[in-house]
């Protein structure tokens, strides 16, 4: 038996049934609604998706059936191992064998587009969470998918004008040399002449899993830029930013790093020693507010302690809106077809709380405010995970790429 046909036979073994009900009677023969998890379970991004993607979703379930007892949902697993032919197969599986009528988180951009894509082809759904790249929402935009929790064009715009506005004017990209990586460095980049800076250089790794970032630490070092964009995520942004600390290299004051793609799980592994006084950017940080902190609160047994990122967060928050979705136009309804429930998604407010009152765009872009934060230094902290500072807010309407920019061609006009 193949590595692949061991993985796909593993993701949908992964299921378990909850009991969760909708708006109108329901009965003993009501439709399954199943939703499919798609992320890195086990590489170098796993951290960011993983588990507590998982987790996240099934407590949006929970919470769902103890207030609307009657509907069924399903959750499956899989792991496209960052391979865009493993999660095309897994999403084919899905929809064409196993009935899902969702395809949720899918970290890794060029796995998204390829997932994005087909369930389009059968007409499901495919709700990203984790994905950058924001063509999702721009020239390959789709009548099947919402992208939710954020994307490359608001993390540049979120980052990169925040920094050149301190005086970061000169930049040079460490990038991740797969479709995430150029489309955040691509983005960022705009930004960052858009707001009068330069882009002095940039430096391409093999990704994910590169470990020796040391060459490419050297040429951002040599350009003497301001500001060292870092293009990457997971593992990799990780150990960049913890040899830039041991190379010396923001000791000085001369130049900074700034994490173009940084979750508080990686923050946690990497310490608060060595992170801090890094900017970035995020939709959602467990102690912001009431809301989000009561959230916290009720998945943290399902996550052994940690504290969701946004993008694990956003998988709570997009299940949560399609299941009201779901209920109120009636499962049958729902399962018939993925663009008619995409559409009453749309024609829904979003309010929940990760991420608090919201909407969605016609061309997919969940839109809600956006944070600029600082990594806080150790005597700033006042216990676990308490590592961010606020700098900055991004209201709902300004977060997000200006949809008469993308060339969706769902937009009119």
């Amino acid at each position: 038996m193949s590595v692949l046909r061991r993985h796909l036979l593993g993701a949908v073994g992964a299921g378990a049934v909850l009991p969760l009900s909708g708006g109108r009677a329901q009965t003993g023969n009501q439709p399954i609604l199943r939703i499919g998890v798609m992320s890195d379970q086990s590489g170098p991004y796993s951290g960011g998706a993983g588990a507590t993607s998982v987790a996240c979703t099934r407590q949006a379930i929970e919470e769902f059936a103890a207030a609307n007892p009657g509907i069924r949902a399903e959750v499956l697993v899989g792991d496209h191992q960052n391979k865009a032919d493993v999660g095309s197969n897994i999403a084919r599986q899905w929809f064409d064998r196993d009935g899902v009528d969702v395809i949720l988180d899918v970290s890794n951009s060029a796995v998204a587009l390829a997932v994005h894509g087909i369930a389009r082809e059968k007409d499901r759904i495919h709700l990203n969470s984790s994905a950058a790249t924001a063509d999702l929402t721009g020239r390959l935009c789709s009548p099947n998918t919402i992208h939710w929790t954020y994307d490359t064009w608001m993390l540049a715009n979120g980052t990169g004008n925040a920094v050149v506005r301190t005086g970061g004017d000169s930049w040079f990209f460490i990038v991740a040399n797969f479709a995430f990586g150029h489309a955040l460095e691509r983005d960022t980049a705009d930004a960052v002449r858009k707001a009068g800076g330069r882009v002095l250089g940039r430096a391409a790794h093999p990704a994910p899993g590169t470990t020796d970032f040391s060459s490419y630490l050297l040429q951002a070092q040599a350009s003497r830029a301001k500001v060292i964009g870092l293009a990457h995520a997971g593992e990799d942004g990780v150990n960049t930013i913890k040899q830039a600390a041991e190379f010396g290299i923001t000791r000085s004051g001369q130049q900074r790093l700034a994490a173009l793609l940084l979750y508080i799980n990686d923050v946690h592994a990497i310490g608060l020693p060595t992170a801090q006084g890094l900017l970035l950017t995020e939709s959602f940080y467990w102690d912001l507010n009431d809301r989000t902190r009561a959230f916290t609160q009720r998945v943290l047994p399902k996550t052994g302690g940690q504290r969701p990122n946004m993008a694990q967060a956003g998988c709570y928050s997009a299940t949560m809106h399609y299941l009201k979705a779901a209920a109120g136009m009636g499962v049958a309804e729902a399962k018939r077809s993925g663009a008619a429930t995409i559409a009453r998604m749309k024609a829904m407010p979003t309010d929940d709380d990760v991420f608090g009152a919201g909407r969605i765009r016609p061309d997919g872009r969940k839109l809600h405010p956006v944070y600029l934060f600082r990594v806080k230094r150790p005597e700033e902290s006042r216990g676990p995970w308490d590592y961010y500072a606020l700098q900055a807010t991004t209201g709902t309407e300004e977060a997000f790429r200006p949809e008469a920019e993308g060339g969706c061609a769902l937009v009119a006009g």
